[in-house]
This record gives structure tokens, C-alpha cells and sequence, in this order.
């Protein structure tokens, strides 16, 4: 295998790092927002917040991301809402994430004991502002590696964004595979790439966890 091209493109491969890292961290912002908003009305006493949010998850987790992405990008714009192609791919990113957030969230905030909510309650605080200052600090800390899996498949997923111009790693991988003519190894380039974005991830999220255990 010949990687001389890297000292020509070295520079191009990580402008596309940079890209899709700007598309991971705005969709994991977006997404866990959304998803924990997702998660409090599945949660809800309202019968038609849950069933809104019931059928947002159900919808979500049950089509293909590309189909997202291409209903988001080349279908708003005939109800004439343009998009510029990075608010695009972090829209249907966000909203594909936040499907699979909400239930790790939902089943976080359940697996709190309901006597920490009766506690609380118990003193006068209002459910809500229990939620929002006991029970879900604790369901955060509980679900914090399922989130950081989710995370690292966010950074993987973010590859799909090249279908629609988005120049992040795949997208200029690509680029560069047809520049050099080389069909492999811009691909192996872009594996590394990855490997070390999910790996330092992994890590960084491992060290967190392990501070929230000192904590205790």
C-alpha cells in the first residue's frame, strides 16, 4: 500500500475531521435536548404527550437515517424551508439521535427508586423542580455509558452527511480517492481517523465516570 498521498492531503483529510466533529458535537446538543425533552412527556401524565412522543420515537427509530436526511434536505424545501447543507445534516442527525436518547434517558429516570420523587414531594417541592434537580441528575449519572455509546455512533453516523455535500472525513476521503486514484487506502486513512475520534471519546467519557463513582 502506497500513502504517499498524505503529505499532499494530510491537511484536507483533517479539515474533514473538523467538520465531523462540528456535525457530532452540535448533534449530540441538539439530540440530548430533544431527547430528554422526549423522554419527560413519554414520562408525562398527559395521554397526548404520550402518545406524540410515543409515535416521534417509534417513527424515528423505525426508518433509515439516509431516508431522514434526504426527507430533511431535499424535502423541506418544497414546503419552503432551505437549509444550508451543515444545518441540514445536523437537523435529521439531531432529530434521528434523539429517538434513541429519550429512551435511554426514559429508562434512566425509571430506574430511579420512585422514593426519591415521593421524598422530595413529601417536603412540599413541586414534582417538577424534583425532576429537575434530583431525579434527573441521578438518571443522568446512571445511563452516562449508554450515552456515551450513543455518542460514538453519532460520530460514526455523521458519515452519512456526505450524500448530501458535507465535507467532513467520508466525504473527503472520497475526494481524495478520486483525485489519486487509489480506491483503498484514503479509506484506510479515514478508519484511522475515526478510530481515534471514537477511541479518545470512549476514553474521555470512561474518565468522567470514574470521577462520578469518586464523587460518591
Amino acid at each position: 500500500m502506497d500513502f504517499s498521498f498524505l503529505s499532499k492531503y494530510y491537511l484536507f483529510f483533517l479539515q474533514g475531521v473538523k467538520y465531523t466533529i462540528i456535525l457530532a458535537l452540535f448533534t449530540v446538543i441538539f439530540g440530548f435536548i430533544l431527547g430528554l425533552v422526549l423522554s419527560i412527556m413519554r414520562l408525562s401524565s398527559s395521554k397526548i404527550l404520550r402518545a406524540f412522543a410515543t409515535c416521534y420515537v417509534e417513527f424515528i427509530r423505525g426508518t433509515p437515517l439516509l431516508v431522514q436526511l434526504y426527507i430533511v434536505y431535499f424535502g423541506l424545501p418544497n414546503l419552503g424551508i432551505n437549509l444550508p447543507d451543515m444545518l441540514a445534516g445536523i437537523v435529521a442527525l439531531s432529530i434521528n439521535s434523539s429517538a434513541y436518547i429519550s429512551e435511554i434517558i426514559r429508562a434512566g429516570i425509571q430506574a430511579v427508586d420512585k422514593g426519591q420523587m415521593e421524598a422530595a414531594r413529601s417536603l412540599g417541592m413541586p414534582s417538577n423542580v424534583a425532576m429537575k434537580l434530583i431525579i434527573i441528575p441521578q438518571a443522568i449519572k446512571n445511563i452516562l455509558p449508554a450515552l456515551g455509546n450513543e455518542f460514538i455512533v453519532v460520530i460514526k453516523e455523521s458519515s452519512t452527511a456526505s450524500i448530501i455535500g458535507i465535507h467532513e472525513l467520508m466525504y473527503n476521503a472520497d475526494t481524495v480517492r478520486g483525485n489519486i486514484f487509489k480506491p483503498f487506502e484514503p479509506l484506510i486513512v479515514a478508519a484511522v481517523m475515526y478510530f481515534i475520534l471514537t477511541f479518545s471519546l470512549s476514553k474521555l467519557i470512561g474518565k468522567f465516570e470514574r470521577r462520578l463513582k469518586t464523587v460518591d
